[in-house]
């Protein structure tokens, strides 16, 4: 079953062009996987059709490299080990990054979270870890993602499984979903949250699906935005690179001065 609601995204018309000149400003290091390559590919495309976006993006964490404004990103961890990701994560900031940047994100990927993940024993690792990160390096604005999504199965697919003794794909998103409302619920309003999740789970248009599955809802993909279940096609990246850009805009209003500040250590 599944419902539907309605979501105002906002765009990228709801950034002023100081607010855009701001974050251009910035140094910000974003660690990812491949859907975070996805992403970045989405901005590059904004960039070429918005005047107002001038970004400089480099595939780097060397601290040595952010002698000026960026948008710096790398592969941290490896997929389907969250822990590696977030313990990378730390160590790439007090290895130098967290002396440059202003700014700073990491993302999990879709495959770091499935039905088997202890969600509530994730969470608390990141949680403590981000909270050791705010400690070491106040000038830094965090910023939180939300873990990525697949498309929803379907039909008599997640019931064979079910019947053969296998998890689905469902089941992985609602053990997302779950880790996701604890990111929100303890983040949501008092830090920046990049909501990946809610921007791959709303159409254009708005329109917000949640499935339920028994007692268990969660939300899924939108098969518009992927051509393999999971990874961002190019309506995909360009729909979510507005979201991130939105938020990465928001976030650089208090981080402007302090980033200088950071960069002349």
């Amino acid at each position: 079953m599944r419902s539907e609601d309605t979501v105002r995204l906002p765009g990228l018309d709801s950034i002023g062009a100081n607010q855009w000149e701001r974050l251009a400003a910035c140094r910000v290091y974003f660690g990812h996987q491949s859907v975070g390559l996805n992403i970045l590919e989405g901005v590059r495309d904004l960039m070429q059709e918005n005047g107002a976006l001038r970004l400089r993006i480099a595939e780097t964490d060397r601290a040595e490299d952010l002698t000026s404004p960026v948008l710096a990103h790398s592969r941290v961890g490896s997929n389907r080990d969250p822990k590696s990701k977030i313990d990378a994560f730390v160590a790439k900031m007090e290895g130098g990054l967290g002396d440059k940047v202003g700014i700073a994100l990491v993302k999990f990927c879709y495959v770091d979270v499935t039905s088997s993940t202890d969600v509530d024993r994730l969470f608390e690792d990141y949680r403590a870890a981000m909270g050791h990160l705010r400690r070491r390096f106040p000038h830094i604005v965090f910023v939180h993602v939300t873990v990525p999504l697949t498309v929803a199965e379907s039909g008599s697919k997640p019931w064979l499984k079910r019947l053969l003794g296998r998890t689905t794909g469902n089941d992985d998103n609602i053990q997302r979903t779950r880790f996701n409302d604890l990111l929100l619920n303890e983040y949501g309003g008092k830090e920046p949250v990049f909501d990946l999740a809610m921007a791959e789970s709303t159409a254009a248009d708005g329109t917000r699906r949640q499935y339920e599955q028994g007692i268990a809802t969660f939300y899924a993909l939108l098969p518009d935005y992927t051509d393999d279940g999971g990874h961002l096609n190019l309506r995909g990246r360009q729909h979510v690179a507005t979201q991130l850009l939105v938020c990465l805009a928001r976030a650089a209003e208090p981080a402007t001065t302090d980033v200088k500040a950071a960069g002349e250590r």
